[in-house]
């Protein structure tokens, strides 16, 4: 990806020492960015990334997104805000759901409001698959994160600079949220898998995929544009039967039936959101609705009625071949089999 959009720009990326945040830091680094700040609570995860990226243009600040005035600081003199901190566990948002409200709609709120007043050029907010149409916590939440984000920049149309768009992801393989190291470990330690359904289907993206789609976003994005990866997906079946080809091993697997709030399947555009898009690229891009209260004078709205949403049941389902030649493309994969 060409990255000149981004020479001599100042990056500031909260919840930095995560999954995304840490393959992001990689990728920027061998950029000409001025700056790279990275923003989190977790200081041995910030040590850790110290160490592995000894460079003067990475700059590591504890902060804390619930606590607006630590923001400040952080957003300084910064071009660019990729939003990352998030909760992001369905179980742990489902048994501290005002957790989930405190991080995750104020904290993310705090995050647009100190980049309007730092007069950052552009934010994007990254979400998830669980928003649309949520049935849980941490898709609750963030679905609000969502919605404060595409009216954050239309309702301050006279006083902001800043652009905000919105990044959906569905599993991101490799993450800490993804289920595919978990079932490694299960399967290499000769435990069993414990499955809720097996014709589940979820979104495949990996790591650096999520990386391209964000950056996509910030270099193309417009106010309040919500952009997705067109994502394949596959089964847990056969997710488990492409694990069994590449580690050569038969897994042991218990049903254990739905956890709280759990899909079938997971959408990442819905049917109202699909009539506002367009097709760039690898990735749908969402235009907000820029309709006001006043709607009798929205009489070109397009409506849902016809059009089906972008879900991981009818997008490209993998096969086990086609699902294991994308696990080995992974670097977490070839690190195990190593």
């Amino acid at each position: 990806m060409n990255t000149n959009f981004l020479k001599d720009k100042t990056i500031t990326i909260t919840g930095g020492t995560g999954s995304f945040g840490s393959t992001l830091l990689d990728f920027l680094s061998n950029s000409e960015v001025k700056k790279i700040k990275i923003v989190s609570r977790d200081e041995t995860k910030q040590d850790t990334l110290r160490k592995k990226f000894p460079s003067d243009k990475v700059e590591f600040i504890i902060g804390d997104i619930k606590d607006r005035d630590s923001l400040f600081g952080s957003f300084e003199n910064s071009d660019y805000v990729f939003h990352a901190a998030a909760l992001k566990y369905v179980p742990s948002c489902e048994f501290f759901p005002f957790e989930a409200v405190k991080t995750n709609i104020v904290g993310s709120n705090n995050v647009l409001e100190v980049a309007r007043l730092g007069d950052v050029k552009k934010v994007v907010m990254l979400s998830t698959d669980k928003a649309v149409q949520p049935i849980n916590a941490m898709g609750m939440s963030k679905a609000m994160m969502e919605k404060l984000t595409f009216t954050y920049g239309l309702n301050h149309k006279s006083t902001v600079k800043t652009i905000y768009n919105v990044t959906r992801y569905g599993n991101v393989m490799g993450s800490r949220g993804s289920v595919i190291p978990l079932f490694i470990k299960l399967l290499l330690n000769d435990d069993e898998l414990t499955v809720t359904d097996m014709n589940m289907t979820r979104f495949m993206m990996s790591l650096q995929e999520s990386v391209n789609l964000v950056l996509y976003a910030l270099e193309h994005g417009t106010q309040g544009e919500l952009f997705v990866q067109k994502a394949p997906s596959a089964s847990i079946e056969c997710l488990i039967s492409a694990l069994e080809v590449i580690f050569n091993k038969k897994a042991r697997i218990k049903t254990i039936g739905f956890r709280h709030s759990e899909k079938l399947h997971e959408t990442l555009l819905s049917s109202e959101e699909a009539t506002r898009s367009s097709s760039h690229d690898n990735y749908f891009r969402v235009q907000p609705d820029l309709r006001d209260l006043n709607y009798s004078n929205s009489n070109n709205f397009l409506g849902n009625s016809s059009v089906l949403p972008f879900d991981s049941s009818n997008t490209k389902i993998l096969n086990t071949e086609e699902l294991v030649e994308l696990l080995l493309k992974q670097d977490f994969i070839q690190k195990y089999l190593k």
